[in-house]
Protein backbone atom coordinates (compact mmCIF):
# COMPACT_ATOMS: atom_id res chain seq x y z
CA UNK A 1 0.00 0.00 0.00
CA UNK A 2 1.28 3.42 -0.94
CA UNK A 3 2.51 5.52 1.86
CA UNK A 4 0.81 8.80 2.28
CA UNK A 5 2.35 12.09 3.03
CA UNK A 6 1.23 15.28 4.64
CA UNK A 7 3.82 18.10 4.22
CA UNK A 8 4.68 19.93 7.22
CA UNK A 9 6.90 23.40 6.48
CA UNK A 10 4.08 25.54 5.91
CA UNK A 11 2.77 25.17 9.58
CA UNK A 12 5.05 23.14 11.77
CA UNK A 13 8.24 23.05 9.77
CA UNK A 14 8.59 27.02 10.66
CA UNK A 15 6.61 26.61 14.19
CA UNK A 16 9.50 24.21 14.96
CA UNK A 17 12.77 26.07 13.78
CA UNK A 18 11.74 29.59 13.85
CA UNK A 19 9.23 30.30 16.42
CA UNK A 20 6.09 30.26 13.26
CA UNK A 21 7.70 33.56 11.88
CA UNK A 22 6.74 32.97 7.94
CA UNK A 23 4.12 35.38 6.71
CA UNK A 24 1.24 35.08 4.54
CA UNK A 25 3.04 35.99 1.23
CA UNK A 26 5.67 33.33 2.11
CA UNK A 27 3.48 30.86 2.61
CA UNK A 28 1.82 31.46 -0.45
CA UNK A 29 4.69 31.57 -2.65
CA UNK A 30 5.65 27.56 -2.06
CA UNK A 31 1.47 26.73 -2.05
CA UNK A 32 0.82 26.62 -5.27
CA UNK A 33 3.71 24.21 -6.10
CA UNK A 34 3.25 21.71 -3.55
CA UNK A 35 -0.93 21.57 -4.35
CA UNK A 36 0.76 19.53 -7.88
CA UNK A 37 3.13 17.20 -5.60
CA UNK A 38 0.82 14.95 -5.12
CA UNK A 39 -0.09 14.99 -0.79
CA UNK A 40 -2.53 13.49 1.19
CA UNK A 41 -2.50 17.01 2.72
CA UNK A 42 -0.85 20.56 3.36
CA UNK A 43 -1.19 21.43 6.60
CA UNK A 44 -1.28 25.23 6.77
CA UNK A 45 -3.11 26.63 9.99
CA UNK A 46 -3.27 25.88 13.37
CA UNK A 47 -0.85 25.40 16.23
CA UNK A 48 0.99 28.85 16.32
CA UNK A 49 0.17 30.17 12.96
CA UNK A 50 -3.28 32.12 14.31
CA UNK A 51 -1.37 33.54 17.29
CA UNK A 52 1.45 34.47 15.44
CA UNK A 53 -0.24 35.89 12.45
CA UNK A 54 -2.06 38.81 15.06
CA UNK A 55 0.66 39.06 17.45
CA UNK A 56 3.70 39.67 15.35
CA UNK A 57 3.27 39.76 11.57
CA UNK A 58 -0.12 41.99 12.00
CA UNK A 59 -1.32 39.87 9.86
CA UNK A 60 -5.18 38.51 9.96
CA UNK A 61 -5.23 34.55 9.82
CA UNK A 62 -8.93 33.67 8.56
CA UNK A 63 -7.10 35.75 5.42
CA UNK A 64 -3.88 33.71 5.30
CA UNK A 65 -6.82 30.60 5.16
CA UNK A 66 -8.68 32.01 2.99
CA UNK A 67 -6.21 33.15 0.85
CA UNK A 68 -4.40 29.33 0.64
CA UNK A 69 -7.47 27.84 -0.13
CA UNK A 70 -7.56 29.69 -3.46
CA UNK A 71 -4.20 28.38 -4.26
CA UNK A 72 -4.88 24.42 -3.43
CA UNK A 73 -7.68 23.18 -5.96
CA UNK A 74 -6.26 19.52 -5.38
CA UNK A 75 -5.21 18.95 -2.19
CA UNK A 76 -6.31 19.10 1.76
CA UNK A 77 -5.57 21.63 3.96
CA UNK A 78 -4.97 20.50 7.21
CA UNK A 79 -4.78 22.63 10.60
CA UNK A 80 -3.97 21.55 14.73
CA UNK A 81 -6.85 22.30 16.67
CA UNK A 82 -5.83 21.86 20.64
CA UNK A 83 -8.91 20.16 21.77
CA UNK A 84 -11.00 23.12 24.29
CA UNK A 85 -7.96 25.38 24.19
CA UNK A 86 -8.51 25.79 20.18
CA UNK A 87 -5.60 27.77 19.11
CA UNK A 88 -4.96 29.22 22.68
CA UNK A 89 -3.81 28.77 26.03
CA UNK A 90 -7.14 28.01 28.16
CA UNK A 91 -10.06 26.13 28.08
CA UNK A 92 -13.22 27.90 26.30
CA UNK A 93 -17.06 27.59 26.54
CA UNK A 94 -18.20 24.86 23.94
CA UNK A 95 -19.94 27.72 21.61
CA UNK A 96 -16.91 28.98 20.97
CA UNK A 97 -15.68 25.80 20.23
CA UNK A 98 -18.03 24.69 17.28
CA UNK A 99 -17.94 28.29 16.24
CA UNK A 100 -14.21 27.89 15.87
CA UNK A 101 -14.53 24.81 13.85
CA UNK A 102 -17.43 26.11 11.47
CA UNK A 103 -15.74 28.91 10.94
CA UNK A 104 -12.02 27.01 9.79
CA UNK A 105 -13.72 24.66 7.52
CA UNK A 106 -16.11 27.27 5.72
CA UNK A 107 -13.08 29.31 5.19
CA UNK A 108 -10.88 26.39 3.64
CA UNK A 109 -9.77 23.47 5.95
CA UNK A 110 -10.62 20.26 5.39
CA UNK A 111 -8.85 17.74 7.88
CA UNK A 112 -9.01 19.11 11.66
CA UNK A 113 -6.14 16.99 13.45
CA UNK A 114 -8.11 17.67 17.52
CA UNK A 115 -5.22 16.63 20.58
CA UNK A 116 -5.64 17.33 24.12
CA UNK A 117 -2.21 17.83 25.99
CA UNK A 118 -3.44 15.29 28.46
CA UNK A 119 -4.99 12.76 26.24
CA UNK A 120 -8.19 13.62 28.49
CA UNK A 121 -10.64 12.53 26.04
CA UNK A 122 -13.48 15.05 27.74
CA UNK A 123 -11.55 17.85 26.33
CA UNK A 124 -11.97 16.43 22.58
CA UNK A 125 -15.39 15.85 22.69
CA UNK A 126 -16.80 19.06 21.57
CA UNK A 127 -14.47 19.31 18.67
CA UNK A 128 -14.80 16.60 17.63
CA UNK A 129 -18.74 16.53 17.20
CA UNK A 130 -18.17 20.28 15.67
CA UNK A 131 -16.08 19.04 13.07
CA UNK A 132 -18.25 16.15 12.33
CA UNK A 133 -21.31 18.32 12.41
CA UNK A 134 -19.37 20.69 9.64
CA UNK A 135 -18.66 18.20 7.03
CA UNK A 136 -14.85 18.60 8.11
CA UNK A 137 -12.60 15.29 8.26
CA UNK A 138 -11.68 14.78 11.85
CA UNK A 139 -8.38 13.12 12.81
CA UNK A 140 -7.72 12.80 16.59
CA UNK A 141 -3.73 13.07 17.78
CA UNK A 142 -2.67 10.89 20.90
CA UNK A 143 0.04 13.19 22.47
CA UNK A 144 3.03 10.61 22.57
CA UNK A 145 5.61 10.67 25.59
CA UNK A 146 6.83 8.01 27.81
CA UNK A 147 6.45 7.80 31.75
CA UNK A 148 5.77 4.89 33.74
CA UNK A 149 1.90 5.32 33.01
CA UNK A 150 2.23 6.13 29.09
CA UNK A 151 2.57 2.17 27.91
CA UNK A 152 1.60 0.28 24.83
CA UNK A 153 -1.92 -0.38 26.59
CA UNK A 154 -2.49 2.91 27.50
CA UNK A 155 -2.73 4.08 24.07
CA UNK A 156 -4.47 1.14 22.66
CA UNK A 157 -7.15 2.23 25.31
CA UNK A 158 -7.12 5.86 24.38
CA UNK A 159 -7.38 4.30 20.34
CA UNK A 160 -10.38 2.78 21.17
CA UNK A 161 -12.03 5.60 22.80
CA UNK A 162 -11.31 7.86 20.34
CA UNK A 163 -12.59 5.06 17.61
CA UNK A 164 -15.93 5.12 19.33
CA UNK A 165 -15.33 9.32 19.49
CA UNK A 166 -16.37 9.17 15.89
CA UNK A 167 -12.59 10.07 14.60
CA UNK A 168 -12.12 9.59 10.81
CA UNK A 169 -8.10 9.15 11.09
CA UNK A 170 -5.83 8.45 14.05
CA UNK A 171 -2.22 10.09 14.38
CA UNK A 172 0.58 9.63 17.25
CA UNK A 173 1.86 12.98 17.81
CA UNK A 174 5.36 12.78 18.52
CA UNK A 175 5.98 16.11 19.32
CA UNK A 176 8.81 16.01 21.59
CA UNK A 177 10.63 13.17 18.47
CA UNK A 178 10.97 10.42 21.17
CA UNK A 179 9.31 7.72 19.76
CA UNK A 180 11.96 5.10 19.36
CA UNK A 181 12.08 2.84 16.23
CA UNK A 182 11.27 -0.35 18.12
CA UNK A 183 8.51 0.98 20.03
CA UNK A 184 7.01 2.83 17.14
CA UNK A 185 6.74 -0.98 15.52
CA UNK A 186 5.23 -2.28 18.56
CA UNK A 187 2.77 0.68 19.02
CA UNK A 188 1.71 0.49 15.74
CA UNK A 189 1.15 -3.14 15.39
CA UNK A 190 -1.03 -3.08 18.43
CA UNK A 191 -3.53 -0.50 17.02
CA UNK A 192 -3.74 -2.01 14.22
CA UNK A 193 -4.74 -4.67 15.43
CA UNK A 194 -7.22 -3.02 17.58
CA UNK A 195 -8.74 -0.38 15.31
CA UNK A 196 -9.84 0.39 11.79
CA UNK A 197 -8.91 3.79 11.82
CA UNK A 198 -6.28 4.44 9.14
CA UNK A 199 -2.90 5.67 11.13
CA UNK A 200 -0.64 8.67 10.83
CA UNK A 201 2.72 8.93 12.43
CA UNK A 202 4.15 12.42 13.43
CA UNK A 203 7.59 13.13 14.71
CA UNK A 204 10.33 15.49 15.24
CA UNK A 205 13.81 15.11 14.20
CA UNK A 206 15.34 16.68 17.24
CA UNK A 207 16.98 13.55 19.39
CA UNK A 208 18.24 12.33 15.74
CA UNK A 209 15.92 8.90 15.17
CA UNK A 210 12.94 10.37 13.45
CA UNK A 211 14.14 8.35 10.37
CA UNK A 212 14.51 5.27 11.60
CA UNK A 213 11.15 5.78 13.85
CA UNK A 214 9.27 6.25 9.83
CA UNK A 215 10.89 3.13 8.83
CA UNK A 216 10.10 1.15 11.53
CA UNK A 217 6.18 2.49 11.72
CA UNK A 218 6.02 1.97 7.85
CA UNK A 219 6.92 -1.81 8.04
CA UNK A 220 4.77 -2.18 11.17
CA UNK A 221 1.45 -0.76 7.99
CA UNK A 222 1.28 3.25 9.18
CA UNK A 223 -0.39 4.55 6.80
CA UNK A 224 0.34 8.59 6.61
CA UNK A 225 3.87 9.81 8.04
CA UNK A 226 4.71 13.98 8.20
CA UNK A 227 7.57 15.38 6.74
CA UNK A 228 9.09 19.04 5.62
CA UNK A 229 10.47 19.86 2.29
CA UNK A 230 14.26 19.64 2.85
CA UNK A 231 14.99 23.14 3.85
CA UNK A 232 12.24 23.36 6.63
CA UNK A 233 13.29 19.83 7.72
CA UNK A 234 15.62 17.98 9.84
CA UNK A 235 16.80 19.51 13.83
CA UNK A 236 13.82 20.14 15.53
CA UNK A 237 11.45 19.80 12.48
CA UNK A 238 10.42 16.85 10.56
CA UNK A 239 12.35 14.16 8.89
CA UNK A 240 12.85 15.52 4.77
CA UNK A 241 10.12 14.53 2.39
CA UNK A 242 12.63 14.28 -1.09
CA UNK A 243 14.41 12.13 1.05
CA UNK A 244 11.40 10.05 1.49
CA UNK A 245 10.24 10.17 -1.58
CA UNK A 246 13.81 8.81 -2.81
CA UNK A 247 14.27 6.04 -0.35
CA UNK A 248 10.65 4.63 -0.90
CA UNK A 249 11.01 5.10 -5.00
CA UNK A 250 9.77 1.74 -6.33
CA UNK A 251 8.24 -0.36 -3.38
CA UNK A 252 5.01 -1.23 -2.49
CA UNK A 253 5.26 2.21 -0.09
CA UNK A 254 5.92 4.57 -2.86
CA UNK A 255 4.23 8.21 -2.31
CA UNK A 256 4.59 9.04 -6.00
CA UNK A 257 4.92 12.58 -5.31
CA UNK A 258 6.38 14.32 -8.06
CA UNK A 259 9.61 15.92 -7.56
CA UNK A 260 9.66 18.72 -10.04
CA UNK A 261 6.83 20.12 -7.77
CA UNK A 262 9.25 19.23 -4.57
CA UNK A 263 11.87 21.01 -5.90
CA UNK A 264 10.51 24.01 -7.29
CA UNK A 265 8.98 23.69 -3.40
CA UNK A 266 12.06 23.54 -1.85
CA UNK A 267 13.77 26.51 -3.77
CA UNK A 268 11.20 28.92 -2.82
CA UNK A 269 11.65 27.59 0.59
CA UNK A 270 15.39 28.16 0.73
CA UNK A 271 15.08 31.41 0.28
CA UNK A 272 12.65 31.99 2.71
CA UNK A 273 14.81 29.95 5.31
CA UNK A 274 18.13 32.07 4.43
CA UNK A 275 16.55 34.98 5.59
CA UNK A 276 14.95 34.10 8.64
CA UNK A 277 19.19 32.66 8.97
CA UNK A 278 20.27 35.99 8.20
CA UNK A 279 17.87 38.28 10.66
CA UNK A 280 18.44 35.52 13.64
CA UNK A 281 15.04 34.20 14.11
CA UNK A 282 16.14 30.96 12.83
CA UNK A 283 19.07 30.14 15.38
CA UNK A 284 21.45 27.52 14.07
CA UNK A 285 21.14 25.77 17.21
CA UNK A 286 17.96 24.08 16.13
CA UNK A 287 19.19 22.70 13.52
CA UNK A 288 21.46 20.02 14.63
CA UNK A 289 20.43 16.66 16.95
CA UNK A 290 20.31 16.71 20.72
CA UNK A 291 20.25 13.21 21.94
CA UNK A 292 19.70 14.08 25.44
CA UNK A 293 16.33 15.12 24.75
CA UNK A 294 15.54 11.46 24.43
CA UNK A 295 15.62 11.81 28.59
CA UNK A 296 14.35 15.56 28.77
CA UNK A 297 11.85 14.93 26.22
CA UNK A 298 11.70 18.30 24.85
CA UNK A 299 9.64 19.22 22.06
CA UNK A 300 11.40 21.37 19.16
CA UNK A 301 9.30 24.09 19.67
CA UNK A 302 9.53 24.50 23.18
CA UNK A 303 13.29 23.96 23.29
CA UNK A 304 13.36 26.95 20.44
CA UNK A 305 11.36 28.59 23.39
CA UNK A 306 13.50 28.24 26.64
CA UNK A 307 16.26 29.08 24.72
CA UNK A 308 14.69 32.65 23.84
CA UNK A 309 13.36 33.05 27.63
CA UNK A 310 16.99 32.56 29.02
CA UNK A 311 18.50 34.78 26.27
CA UNK A 312 15.97 37.71 27.01
CA UNK A 313 17.14 36.85 30.84
CA UNK A 314 20.76 36.94 29.95
CA UNK A 315 21.29 33.17 31.28
CA UNK A 316 21.87 31.16 28.25
CA UNK A 317 24.04 29.58 30.00
CA UNK A 318 21.75 27.82 32.61
CA UNK A 319 19.90 25.80 29.41
CA UNK A 320 21.26 22.55 30.46
CA UNK A 321 20.35 23.33 34.23
CA UNK A 322 16.54 24.00 32.80
CA UNK A 323 16.83 20.75 30.36
CA UNK A 324 17.56 18.82 33.75
CA UNK A 325 15.01 20.51 35.61
CA UNK A 326 12.23 19.76 33.00
CA UNK A 327 11.57 16.07 33.74
CA UNK A 328 11.64 16.88 37.50
CA UNK A 329 8.53 19.45 37.45
CA UNK A 330 6.90 17.53 34.65
CA UNK A 331 7.37 14.21 37.30
CA UNK A 332 5.73 16.82 39.92
CA UNK A 333 2.72 17.51 37.67
CA UNK A 334 2.01 13.67 37.23
CA UNK A 335 3.42 13.27 33.62
CA UNK A 336 1.70 15.63 31.15
CA UNK A 337 3.10 14.77 28.02
CA UNK A 338 5.11 17.95 26.87
CA UNK A 339 3.06 19.60 24.18
CA UNK A 340 1.40 23.20 23.61
CA UNK A 341 -0.09 24.33 26.48
CA UNK A 342 1.79 22.13 28.77
CA UNK A 343 4.99 22.11 27.13
CA UNK A 344 5.11 26.11 27.93
CA UNK A 345 3.94 25.88 31.05
CA UNK A 346 6.18 22.73 32.37
CA UNK A 347 9.03 24.91 30.69
CA UNK A 348 8.30 28.19 31.68
CA UNK A 349 7.89 26.64 35.18
CA UNK A 350 11.41 24.77 35.37
CA UNK A 351 13.12 28.35 34.01
CA UNK A 352 11.78 29.90 37.12
CA UNK A 353 12.65 27.33 39.40
CA UNK A 354 16.13 27.64 37.92
CA UNK A 355 16.24 31.03 38.00
CA UNK A 356 15.17 31.91 41.32
CA UNK A 357 17.34 29.28 42.93
CA UNK A 358 14.35 27.71 45.03
CA UNK A 359 12.08 25.28 43.23
CA UNK A 360 7.96 26.40 42.85
CA UNK A 361 8.88 29.68 44.68
CA UNK A 362 7.58 31.47 41.30
CA UNK A 363 4.42 29.80 39.45
CA UNK A 364 2.74 30.98 36.65
CA UNK A 365 -0.92 31.16 36.91
CA UNK A 366 -1.55 28.95 33.99
CA UNK A 367 -0.01 26.06 36.29
CA UNK A 368 -1.81 27.14 39.47
CA UNK A 369 -4.86 26.62 37.41
CA UNK A 370 -3.31 23.02 36.33
CA UNK A 371 -3.25 22.10 39.83
CA UNK A 372 -6.88 22.91 39.79
CA UNK A 373 -8.16 20.70 37.90
CA UNK A 374 -9.09 23.28 35.13
CA UNK A 375 -7.16 21.33 32.31
CA UNK A 376 -7.90 18.23 32.50
CA UNK A 377 -7.10 15.14 34.59
CA UNK A 378 -3.20 14.69 35.10
CA UNK A 379 -2.37 11.13 33.67
CA UNK A 380 -0.59 9.64 37.04
CA UNK A 381 -0.85 11.10 40.76
CA UNK A 382 0.80 14.84 41.28
CA UNK A 383 3.25 15.35 44.04
CA UNK A 384 1.03 16.08 46.77
CA UNK A 385 4.28 18.36 48.62
CA UNK A 386 4.26 20.46 44.82
CA UNK A 387 0.51 20.77 45.34
CA UNK A 388 0.20 22.08 48.61
CA UNK A 389 2.84 24.38 48.41
CA UNK A 390 1.42 25.94 45.26
CA UNK A 391 -2.62 25.78 45.62
CA UNK A 392 -2.62 25.25 49.69
CA UNK A 393 -6.08 23.36 50.41
CA UNK A 394 -7.62 24.73 47.42
CA UNK A 395 -10.61 22.41 46.07
CA UNK A 396 -9.39 20.70 42.69
CA UNK A 397 -12.31 20.05 40.20
CA UNK A 398 -13.05 16.89 38.50
CA UNK A 399 -15.72 17.28 35.71
CA UNK A 400 -14.92 18.23 32.16
CA UNK A 401 -13.26 21.48 32.65
CA UNK A 402 -15.97 22.91 29.84
CA UNK A 403 -18.49 22.20 32.24
CA UNK A 404 -17.81 25.35 34.34
CA UNK A 405 -17.64 27.78 31.53
CA UNK A 406 -20.72 29.82 30.55
CA UNK A 407 -21.15 30.73 26.77
CA UNK A 408 -18.74 32.98 25.56
CA UNK A 409 -19.71 33.83 21.80
CA UNK A 410 -22.97 36.07 21.88
CA UNK A 411 -21.56 38.16 24.64
CA UNK A 412 -17.99 38.71 22.94
CA UNK A 413 -19.73 39.75 19.52
CA UNK A 414 -22.25 42.33 21.49
CA UNK A 415 -19.03 43.84 23.22
CA UNK A 416 -17.55 44.25 20.48
CA UNK A 417 -19.73 44.84 17.32
CA UNK A 418 -18.14 48.42 16.89
CA UNK A 419 -14.80 46.80 16.25
CA UNK A 420 -15.72 42.86 15.14
CA UNK A 421 -17.32 42.86 11.45
CA UNK A 422 -17.60 39.16 11.21
CA UNK A 423 -17.73 36.18 13.67
CA UNK A 424 -13.94 35.55 12.83
CA UNK A 425 -13.08 39.09 14.34
CA UNK A 426 -15.27 37.46 17.08
CA UNK A 427 -13.59 34.16 17.69
CA UNK A 428 -9.34 36.06 17.22
CA UNK A 429 -10.89 38.04 20.41
CA UNK A 430 -12.23 35.06 21.97
CA UNK A 431 -8.72 33.16 21.74
CA UNK A 432 -6.42 36.47 22.40
CA UNK A 433 -8.61 39.75 23.55
CA UNK A 434 -5.78 41.84 23.94
CA UNK A 435 -3.63 41.35 21.08
CA UNK A 436 -6.22 40.57 19.01
CA UNK A 437 -8.26 43.96 20.06
CA UNK A 438 -5.01 46.00 18.52
CA UNK A 439 -4.75 44.18 15.20
CA UNK A 440 -8.17 44.82 14.33
CA UNK A 441 -7.86 48.30 15.24
CA UNK A 442 -5.20 48.61 12.75
CA UNK A 443 -7.08 46.75 10.17
CA UNK A 444 -10.20 48.60 10.30
CA UNK A 445 -8.55 52.43 11.47
CA UNK A 446 -7.82 55.44 9.20
CA UNK A 447 -5.45 54.20 6.44
CA UNK A 448 -2.17 56.15 6.70
CA UNK A 449 -3.70 58.16 3.43
CA UNK A 450 -6.80 59.00 5.12
CA UNK A 451 -4.86 60.24 8.21
CA UNK A 452 -2.86 62.45 5.96
CA UNK A 453 -5.68 63.78 3.99
CA UNK A 454 -7.40 64.68 7.44
CA UNK A 455 -4.91 66.51 8.87
CA UNK A 456 -4.32 68.58 5.79
CA UNK A 457 -7.76 69.49 6.14
CA UNK A 458 -7.51 70.06 10.05
CA UNK A 459 -4.70 72.32 9.11
CA UNK A 460 -6.79 74.06 6.35
CA UNK A 461 -9.32 74.77 8.73
CA UNK A 462 -6.61 76.77 11.72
Amino acid sequence: MALKIVETSLRDGHQSLFATRMNTEEVLSVLKELDDAGYHAIEVWGGATFDACIRFLNEDPWERLRKAKALCKKTKLQMLFRGQNILGYRHYADDVVEKFVQKSIENGIDIIRIFDALNDIRNLECAVKATKKYGGECQIALSYTTSPVHTIAYYVDLAKQVEALGADSLCIKDMAGVLLPGDAYQLIKELKKNTKLPIELHTHCTGGIAEMTIQKAIEAGVDIVDTALSPLAGGTSQPCTESLNFALKGTKYDPKLNLDCLNKGAAALSKIRAKYLENGLLNPKVLSFNPNILKYQVPGGMLSNLISQLKQQNASDKLEDVLKEVPNVRKDLGYPPLVTPLSQMVGTQAVMNVISGERYKLVPKEIKDYLHGKYGKAPAPINEEVQKKIIGDDEVITCRPADLIAPEFEELKEKYKDIAKCDEDVLSIALFEKNALEFLGKKYGPKEDEVEEFNVVLGGNN
